[in-house]
């Protein structure tokens, strides 16, 4: 482990964060390894969150937090490490998606990070041309601590429309997209999610030019993400902007199965994967 000196926590908010935690476990006198079995996290990840080699989950900041009485200190700082997990031009995305009270997505190619299971998430993620693997993992968690504002108390509606090419599309392994499509049947029982597949047959070519999604919360102008290719991809509220994506999206849904038979192709396609 370097030394304490070779850490600035003017680098990165990652770390910031690791020269925190670092602060608040000396100031407790505890070990890494009591702080260890304090939260059940191995030395060795302690050990390179505290040194800027690795990115910490909410979880994990939570329990370090609770573990050493930091009062919310790591727990304030946790957002800042997860939008720096993120590539540039997503970070505003991230502020939208977390309060917004609908999403609508169109998703052409893949299926949509906030549906992505972890290892189908590290498969996309990891055809990125030059991208190393602590970089890959810090996107995987960020992707995936993404997904929970599917889990509080009142998640946000989030209406999906999948083409049906991305059920079909090999991501990763047999394995890898067997657990996908059926995460995807489970993430169609909940009450306030909405998953519906165009179909190949209806020939629809009004969304081929890319995925995107446009969240709606009370009081402030509806906003879109729109995917192409990365480097290029924006986030707009410019109602003219949103407008022809909106009319764009209830475009393609007219084209798309109800629910009802959406999943049941996903169960059909399903067959595929785990045969």
């Amino acid at each position: 482990m370097p030394k304490e000196s070779a850490l600035c926590p003017a680098d990165s908010p990652t770390a910031l964060f690791g020269f925190e935690l670092r602060r608040h476990r000396k100031a407790r006198g505890w070990s890494q390894i009591r702080l260890s079995k304090a939260v059940s996290y191995s030395v060795g990840t302690i050990s390179m969150i505290e040194t800027a080699r690795r990115s910490p989950t909410e979880e994990f900041a939570r329990h370090c937090d609770e573990a050493l009485e930091a009062e919310g200190a790591l727990m304030r700082l946790w957002p800042m490490v997860s939008h720096a997990s993120a590539p540039p031009w997503f970070r505003p995305w991230l502020d939208v998606e977390a309060t917004a009270e609908a999403i609508r997505t169109w998703a052409p190619i893949v299926v949509p990070g906030l549906l992505q299971t972890e290892e189908y998430a590290r498969a996309v993620l990891s055809g990125e041309v030059g991208a190393a693997p602590e970089q890959i993992e810090e996107r995987v968690i960020a992707r995936m601590e993404r997904q929970s504002i599917l889990q509080r108390p009142k998640p946000p509606l989030l209406w999906v429309v999948i083409d049906e090419a991305a059920l079909h599309r090999p991501i990763g392994n047999p394995s890898v997209m067997s657990a996908q499509l059926t995460h995807l049947l489970e993430a169609g029982q909940a009450p306030r999610i909405t998953i519906q597949v165009l179909p190949l047959k209806t020939y629809c070519t009004t969304g081929l030019a890319g995925g995107f999604s446009i969240a709606q919360a009370h009081g402030v102008f509806d906003t879109a993400n729109v995917e192409s290719a990365g480097i290029v991809s924006r986030v707009t509220e410019r109602p003219e902007d949103v407008k022809v994506l909106t009319y764009r999206y209830e475009a393609i849904r007219s084209d798309a199965l109800p629910q009802r038979e959406s999943l049941e192709l996903i169960k059909e396609t399903l067959q595929r994967w785990t045969n």
